[in-house]
């Protein structure tokens, strides 16, 4: 119900929607792609641990949204300045601007992290954020829920946040 009604306020007042998530991207600007966590809460992930290929979808949704990044025309820059502060980092998504900190360290003018939770094999969720490294603003951002844990249901999923939410034409 909540959901509905912030929707509908946004709908019928445009000038309380988000206006940075319709200010266009600068072509060329540099980011500083943080990763994407994989956040298990499934009754499965509680008894029987890390999943080999989970692990290897997450590394496949990075590199898909570091070449579609690629494609439109941003660059993407090297972790090794703050490699040792992400490692130690449990999720640079949540983890109180400390992405926007090791942005500006890195000298980028995006910060980039993304998460996927799953809930159960069949349920999950794929969350994607671009933020301006110096002010922290939320400048993209979006969450889909997918159905199937599978390297094409995935990959459905992070193309349509890419597609539709961050490079709109």
């Amino acid at each position: 119900m909540q959901r509905i009604l912030i929707a509908l306020v946004l709908a019928l007042s445009p000038t309380l929607a988000l206006p940075a998530l319709d200010k266009p991207l600068m072509r060329g600007a540099e980011v500083a792609f943080l990763g994407i966590t994989f956040i298990d809460m499934s009754t499965e992930g509680a008894y029987n641990g890390v999943r080999a290929d989970e692990t290897a979808r997450i590394e496949l949704l990075e590199g898909a949204t570091r070449d579609r990044f690629v494609e439109e025309g941003f660059v993407i820059l090297s972790n090794d300045p703050v490699a040792t502060e992400l490692a130690a980092t449990g999720n640079p998504a949540d983890c109180y601007g400390c992405d926007v900190r090791m942005a500006d360290r890195l000298g980028a003018d995006y910060v980039l992290v993304g998460e996927v939770k799953k809930v159960s094999n069949l349920v999950l969720s794929i969350n994607l954020v671009l933020r301006d490294a110096r002010s922290g603003e939320t400048l993209r951002g979006l969450a889909v829920d997918i159905r199937s844990n599978t390297d094409d249901s995935w990959l459905r999923g992070i193309r349509y946040i890419l597609k539709n939410h961050f490079f709109k034409s």
